[in-house]
């Protein structure tokens, strides 16, 4: 299945490439990072990196920025809020929430695939307020719960 992603390149961009698959099989498209100069985050920074681009998803779909495996197992680099969340009504830049949670700087240069995008259907509930709710044998258990027994 697929969708039609509409992609608007900012002004100043047209040397970086658009989000792609980078394989046949790819769920996610890599983004590249539109910063003029070089961005180091430190260990423990956060910082919002541009990509340069916007999108137009169709209705009653999102877009997913999820972390890039390579620079989360060798830099310890993730996406802070992940899976960030485009929503279809939103026409301005995408940026990515990036941090460090390794222990060396790293650097991110003009061009850097710095986290993928994920196309996704959603579904919207209808929230209904109830005075109870069904009982199952797992009941209000949580946080570790399931693994104690």
């Amino acid at each position: 299945m697929s969708v039609e992603l509409r992609i608007h390149r900012l002004a100043g961009t047209d040397d970086l490439p658009l989000p792609s698959y980078m394989s046949e099989g790819a769920s996610g498209m890599d983004l590249y990072s539109a910063n003029s100069e070089p961005i180091t985050l430190a260990p423990g920074d956060v910082r919002l990196v541009p990509t340069g681009i916007r999108i137009e998803l169709p209705h009653g779909y999102e877009a997913q920025i999820r972390p890039r495996s390579g620079l989360a197992a060798k830099h310890g680099v993730t996406v802070v809020n992940a899976p960030g969340t485009i929503d279809s009504d939103y026409r301005g830049e995408v940026k990515v929430i990036l941090g460090n949670v390794g222990r060396e700087p790293f650097e991110i240069t003009r061009g850097t695939r710095i986290a993928q995008m994920v196309i996704a259907q959603v579904v919207r509930a209808r929230v209904i307020e109830a005075d109870s709710l069904n009982d199952t044998a797992r009941g209000a258990g949580g946080f570790g719960h399931t693994g104690t027994k």
